[in-house]
């Protein structure tokens, strides 16, 4: 029990402890630090919409399918809003972009009018498209489960290069793969949608720092 004096135990509060925090963060951290790409850029918006100004790239977009039945889009929308966009609304190049067919156009006015009562829609984008294009749209994905009446019951992450980002190690489906993000489930958006959110950011970040880095170590060197 000599051993454990109070010297030594602050000793190592101060200096052994911190340390070993660092290492243990150091080697979580570069397990988490990408999150995989399922899908090599699927089809941008402005390939099945040319006039459209919105697009996938240099953005991290969640996309949703809402299909013919707005009203049974509606909660699943609303716990997008309250679980992931306004957490992320102040995050560089974030948006969600919501799909839904041509003629329900009207039914989407009200919608967004609901959700906009206490929310800065700025970021929400929604995008009318015909049969055609939401089905071409979504087969790129190769997510092999498919729309039901044009919609989804899941939010899809896609990066900067318009490539589907999702897990490989997913213990709740099949094959560890997750393409998609229930809408339904408040605790998969919580525990999943925005934690893989949080490393695509950090993959972002360290990348721009890896390349601020390497710039100023060319620039030491004369390069």
């Amino acid at each position: 029990m000599a051993f454990f004096t109070k010297k030594r135990i602050v000793l190592f509060l101060l200096f052994i402890f911190p340390l070993i925090c660092f290492l243990l963060l150091s080697t979580g951290k570069n397990n988490f630090t990408k999150l995989p790409i399922l899908t090599q850029q699927v089809l941008d918006i402005s390939e099945i919409k040319p006039t459209s100004s919105t697009t996938f790239k240099e953005h991290v977009s969640v996309v949703c399918f809402l299909g013919n039945d707005i009203e049974a889009s509606k909660t699943r929308l609303f716990n997008l809003n309250e679980k992931i966009y306004k957490k992320f609304f102040d995050y560089k190049n974030f948006q969600i972009v919501a799909f839904y067919p041509e003629d329900k156009y009207n039914a989407v006015i009200n919608l967004k009018k609901e959700i906009g009562t206490y929310t800065d829609m700025q970021k929400w984008i929604f995008t009318s498209a015909s049969k055609e294009e939401i089905e071409g749209l979504y087969d790129s994905f190769s997510y092999k489960s498919p729309l039901e009446n044009l919609g989804s019951t899941k939010a899809f992450l896609i990066d900067k290069n318009a490539s589907l980002r999702g897990r490989t190690n997913d213990e709740d489906t099949k094959e560890g793969k997750l393409y998609g993000y229930n809408l339904n489930s408040i605790s998969e958006l919580n525990d999943k949608l925005k934690d893989d959110l949080k490393v695509l950011y950090y993959e972002y970040y360290a990348a721009f720092k890896e390349r601020n880095k390497n710039k100023a170590d060319r620039k030491e060197v004369g390069l």
